[in-house]
């Protein structure tokens, strides 16, 4: 398996680097935002959600909205509260999710179900879509409400897919991109489509970005399952091959089992139902036998391609410039 960071482009580190600094002032308006609208009576919803938030990661969704916004020329300030939205859907996803997954790490650190249990994370996830939804009210905007709600319910689809999915080993790629879409991508879709209604642009250009986000996001996706098989904890956030240990049949998987021969099909399909952590190392051997980790990134790459001709819709600005470092990065990095 050869996706590393090696294979990266040699400038990709400074292209993050660039977007995060040009997004910078605008996140920490963001970052404000999101403290001030955690506030509780409950110290238990303090705790999770001041846990979560500042646990990590790289505030993609929040940051992509805030960068189309400006690519669309908005000058107002309603994208400040509509990224916090953005990223309290996100998070309350990562509490269910890990919830459903039993995952016991985080970004690199103890997941919240593993802290205070299963119960207190679903409900402080609840607590994140709800609040969510009163910050939505506050725009007064009946189109941005129903871009969330869409979208909110669209990810709640994906989300029982996934579940649905999982210890099946006769999952296709149909099925996988159906969940991705759902789960992942769609709400990278909606951060970038309300930057083009807040920008108050036109059906052509709020498609065009809203096809952007979707694509990106199967992108970060793929490629986050490609690095599953090859990454670590600490690059990762999670452990390495959890993916197959949970019996979660992603790209790779899926790739290796239709071009392997009907013995190591049994194997990888034992993998899948019954979690594959003791059989890790003959599972990667297959998937390397393959090559299925390198057409599972090029897959991703083609999705990352589609995304970056969307936005030639844009004017040329460093907003736009920044948007399609993203796509390049979204399939160049090792975490």
């Amino acid at each position: 398996m050869t996706f590393s960071p090696q294979t990266a482009k040699p400038d990709n580190r400074n292209s993050i680097e660039e977007i995060i600094s040009l997004s910078a002032p605008d996140m920490k308006r963001v970052d404000a935002c999101i403290e001030d609208s955690l506030k509780s009576d409950v110290l238990l919803i303090n705790q999770i959600a001041h846990y979560i938030v500042a646990s990590g990661g790289k505030r993609l969704r929040p940051m992509l909205l805030t960068l189309c916004a400006h690519a669309c020329g908005y000058k107002g300030h309603d994208h400040v509260p509509l990224a916090a939205i953005i990223e309290f859907i996100h998070t309350a996803t990562l509490l269910h999710d890990d919830v459903v997954d039993e995952s016991e790490l985080r970004r690199g650190q103890q997941s919240a179900h593993a802290v205070w249990g299963n119960a207190a994370s679903v409900l402080v996830g609840d607590f994140l879509y709800s609040r969510s939804f009163q910050m939505m009210v506050g725009l007064n905007s009946m189109r941005i409400m129903e871009v969330l709600a869409n979208t909110t319910n669209t990810i709640a689809e994906g989300e029982v897919q996934q579940l649905l999915n999982m210890g099946d080993p006769d999952v296709d790629q149909h099925r996988y991109m159906q969940v991705i879409e759902n789960k992942t991508a769609k709400l990278f879709e909606a951060a970038c489509k309300l930057a083009a209604i807040i920008g108050g642009q036109s059906q052509e250009v709020e498609q065009a970005l809203a096809i952007y986000g979707s694509r990106l996001g199967s992108a970060f996706q793929i490629a986050d399952d490609v690095l599953d098989y090859n990454g670590d904890a600490d690059t990762m956030g999670k452990n390495a091959g959890e993916d197959i240990a949970e019996g979660k049949p992603t790209l790779p998987l899926i790739l290796a089992r239709e071009r392997c021969d009907d013995q190591e099909r049994k194997l990888l399909d034992s993998a899948i139902r019954n979690g594959g952590a003791d059989d890790l190392k003959p599972v990667l051997a297959v998937i390397e036998k393959t090559g299925s980790i390198n057409s599972a990134m090029e897959i991703a790459r083609q999705h990352a391609l589609e995304a970056r001709k969307k936005i030639v819709v844009l004017p040329e600005s460093p907003w736009r410039t920044a948007l399609e470092q993203l796509a390049d990065f979204s399939v160049n990095r090792n975490q």
